[in-house]
């Protein structure tokens, strides 16, 4: 596996990950510095092929070295997902092409799937409380029926 020596370093100014937050060990990790390698790779290549075309047209071009780096990086990374059986979910995919931040979307998925939550619990509460009057109410109106109503404890951690 070949790692640039500046993707190498996990603490690296520009990297996205914290300097508290080393990446995983075992293949993971590895396959994370791969990937932060591709985009050096990938920044290289771009930052080369603008002072590339803005200098003489005579001089000899960096770009095809660049273009290498890349495809090896891509190389490297395809070898290495022949190990990895996690799946990455199109959305996920797509999302990133359409240029969403994935730790955006994973914050605001999170807050969706809470505040969805809320609202259930705020349903179901509804419901018991609702449950718990009618019984009330059948009971004084009906004494007779008071066998036959199920008094349920509040909560499911009740039980």
């Amino acid at each position: 596996m070949s790692i640039p020596s500046d993707a190498a370093n996990p603490y690296a100014p520009d990297s996205p990950r914290s300097s508290q937050s080393p990446p995983p060990s075992g293949v993971q990790g590895d396959l994370e510095l791969e990937l932060l390698g591709l985009a050096t790779a990938l920044y290289n290549l771009g930052t080369t092929v603008i002072n590339d075309s803005t200098k003489e047209r005579d001089k000899p071009k960096q770009v095809g070295a660049r273009a290498n780096d890349v495809v090896r990086q891509l190389a490297t990374i395809d070898d290495m997902s022949q190990g990895i059986r996690g799946m990455v979910p199109l959305q996920v995919l797509a999302d990133i092409d359409n240029a969403r931040n994935p730790m955006q979307l994973t914050k605001e998925r999170l807050e969706r799937a809470a505040t969805e939550n809320q609202f259930m619990n705020g349903k179901i509460a509804a419901v018991e409380s609702y449950r718990t009057l009618l019984n009330e109410a059948l009971v004084k109106n009906f004494p007779e029926t008071a066998e036959y109503l199920d008094p349920r404890p509040k909560h499911a951690t009740d039980r």
